[in-house]
């Protein structure tokens, strides 16, 4: 049954001061007349037994607020969604994962809570998260000291198919740069299953940076299309690659980071194993192909919760997926 509303508890202050029954006010404001028997118990005055409409109103609001809430964040469901957290999976991974495998879950913000809990109470989850609580650094206009780089096509020549992801073979590319700027990460993704590649390079010089894309992506260079950069200097040697892989290069504009989004969100990633700051010298290829493994077989949002493992191989081996050229 329904609460009271303040106006019902009006209509019952004013017709009790004007001397009517119970069952009278019940009938008037639709309710059973032991509802306003009740209400007349719990929420008259305690000193004198009088019944005031503010007062009740107050008083049942408290009582509501101090009522024992229902615990929805049990714990099977918070087993689970450790278990999730600590194979690196996001809040909204999480949600996504249990809600689709039809296990109860609660909402991304009460486990981000429970993940703040666990930090101040010196637990390890926010470790899992992929900025580990940290802000990003805010971006002012500073300037451009990155250079002109040579025959360089904008992405205003892009084909406009590219920006509908509606193919495999599309690509972006960046470098995640480690300690003292001597070592790097080559990332590269797929815009539309999101899969990746990574590979450790010894420094970010372009001709290097060129032979490593080239490497990475020659297995699949019957697929590809493009390939789009940011403007850093590594990659001035883009004739090579797109001479090599047969495929169309392309740079964002200056400081429009969202032109390579998907290539952002994946340093972010990427950086949840490989913080900023760290020596990459002692880095691993194994290490690193692990971490490639992890990010291909984790389950994304945009791909409604598939993994880009999964993605790719529906895009390149369902028959029921068209490729457009």
């Amino acid at each position: 049954m329904a609460h009271l509303t303040e106006n019902q508890r009006y209509t019952i202050y004013r017709m009790l001061e004007q001397g009517y029954k119970q069952s009278v006010i019940a009938r008037t404001i639709g309710k059973d007349k032991s509802v306003i028997s009740r209400e007349l118990k719990r929420n008259s005055d305690a000193r004198n037994g009088t019944y005031k409409a503010d007062l009740a109103q107050r008083k049942a609001i408290k009582r509501q607020r101090e009522k024992p809430k229902k615990r929805a964040f049990t714990f099977e469901i918070q087993q689970e969604t450790e278990k999730l957290l600590r194979k690196d999976y996001s809040p909204e991974q999480v949600v996504g994962t249990l809600k689709k495998e039809g296990k109860a879950s609660v909402s991304v913000e009460r486990i981000y809570q429970h993940i703040w809990a666990d930090k101040k109470s010196k637990g390890d989850l926010h470790t899992h998260l992929r900025n580990k609580g940290r802000k990003y650094r805010k971006r002012g206009s500073a300037k451009d000291q990155r250079g002109i780089i040579k025959n360089r096509v904008s992405i205003d020549q892009r084909p406009p198919i590219v920006a509908k992801k509606e193919r495999f073979g599309d690509f972006e590319i960046d470098l995640v740069i480690g300690k003292n700027h001597k070592e790097a990460l080559v990332t590269l993704n797929d815009r539309v299953s999101g899969v990746v590649k990574i590979r450790k390079i010894p420094s970010k010089k372009a001709e290097i940076v060129a032979e490593a894309a080239c490497e990475m992506l020659y297995d699949w260079q019957p697929f590809l299309y493009t390939i789009t950069a940011d403007n850093g200097k590594e990659f001035a040697a883009h004739e090579l690659i797109a001479k090599n892989l047969e495929i169309d290069f392309y740079f964002a504009h200056p400081y429009h980071s969202w032109e390579r989004g998907a290539n952002e969100n994946l340093n972010g990633l990427v950086r949840q194993y490989f913080t900023k700051g760290s020596d990459f010298t002692n880095i691993t290829d194994e290490e690193v192909q692990n971490v490639e493994n992890i990010l291909n077989n984790r389950p994304r949002k945009r791909l409604e919760y598939q993994s880009p493992n999964q993605r790719m191989n529906q895009l390149l081996f369902n028959e029921k997926v068209a490729f457009v050229d």
